[in-house]
């Protein structure tokens, strides 16, 4: 299995977060695992991305220290080897993490850090996506982000992102974001066509983003499915999320296999294995029982996925003839 659309702070396990807690004596709404999954999951019927987005606060609030961010991302990348993955790309805003005074830098180094721990000695590999936030007074701090991310590549950092409230911030307003990211050779993604429509996706594509994140609201306009066809952009599409926060109606009504098979480069993922109750290989299963996916599209998706992430090409090809070897 491959991840590329997989947020940290929204893929904590809830006894990591009750551990976390109580090494730092942060009291939470609940002390059983049970009863405080019910504060970090959104429900079917979440009403909206914004919704959705409020269950990253609890987890946030315990990763504000360096040994927290280690321990929480080598905890949640141990959790991904153990189900079997095969590579990874796991984003957060570092940004997010400095109310106790650490600097974005040392947030980095520090998930760093878990992520090398946690792959040492296996074939599973991970690297860290750098989001920069969507908002009106963060620029100077999404700017260092990038800064982070242009000096950490190659060594745990692939790429950077830009996420947040996309309905309320619109992607075209961050091009000069783009712009110096361009400048300093970092890659980068962007989530678009979410909460936001088809224009999200084509301010995202005039930014030159080389992966779009969900990308789902590409189906209300023929001519962006054509353009994202021709180009083969790929799309890191995360039905179950999508479904809660209302970027599609129903798991049935979901484009994904709609978009496989019209010739687009679509790739599954989780988006938040906490927030949404799911994994990677649970996504897949409902692809293949409510959709109707055969093991032939499946090993589609995961090629796909393979040839998006943020790899070298002897990576890549690595990658690629496991996955025609066990699919």
């Amino acid at each position: 299995m491959i991840d590329l659309h997989l947020h940290f702070d929204g893929s904590l396990f809830p006894r990591t977060i009750l551990e976390l807690a109580g090494e730092q004596q942060i009291p939470l709404p609940a002390e059983d695992p049970d009863e405080l999954k019910l504060f970090l999951t959104a429900p079917e019927d979440c009403g909206s991305l914004n919704e959705y987005l409020e269950k990253f606060d609890l987890p946030l609030l315990v990763l504000q220290t360096k040994e927290a961010v280690r321990k929480g991302m080598y905890t949640l990348l141990c959790s991904l080897r153990e189900q079997g993955m095969l590579y990874a790309e796991v984003r957060f805003a570092p940004q997010s993490h400095l109310r106790k005074g650490l600097t974005q830098e040392e947030v980095v180094k520090a998930a760093v850090l878990g992520m090398q721990e946690a792959a040492a000695g296996s074939f599973f590999k991970a690297k860290l996506i750098l989001c920069c936030m969507r908002g009106t007074d963060n620029l100077e701090a999404n700017k260092k982000t990038i800064e982070i991310a242009a000096a950490y590549l190659g060594r745990g950092v692939a790429a950077i992102d830009l996420a947040g409230a996309e309905a309320l911030y619109p992607t075209a307003d961050f091009e000069e974001l783009f712009v110096y990211a361009k400048s300093l050779g970092v890659p980068y993604t962007i989530h678009a066509g979410e909460a936001d429509g088809p224009e999200s996706i084509e301010a995202a594509l005039r930014f030159g983003a080389s992966r779009i994140g969900h990308g789902v609201r590409a189906q209300e306009d023929e001519g962006l499915l054509s353009l994202l066809r021709e180009r083969q952009i790929p799309l890191e599409m995360c039905p179950t999320s999508n479904v809660q926060t209302k970027a599609v109606g129903s798991f049935c009504d979901h484009p994904i296999l709609t978009y496989l098979r019209s010739g687009l480069k679509v790739t599954l993922n989780t988006d938040n294995m906490t927030v949404s109750d799911t994994t990677i290989e649970r996504e897949y299963n409902r692809l293949s029982g409510e959709l109707g996916m055969t093991t032939e599209e499946k090993r589609q998706l995961l090629y796909h996925a393979a040839d998006a992430a943020f790899l070298t090409e002897e990576e890549r090809g690595r990658m690629k003839d496991v996955i025609g070897r066990i699919v």
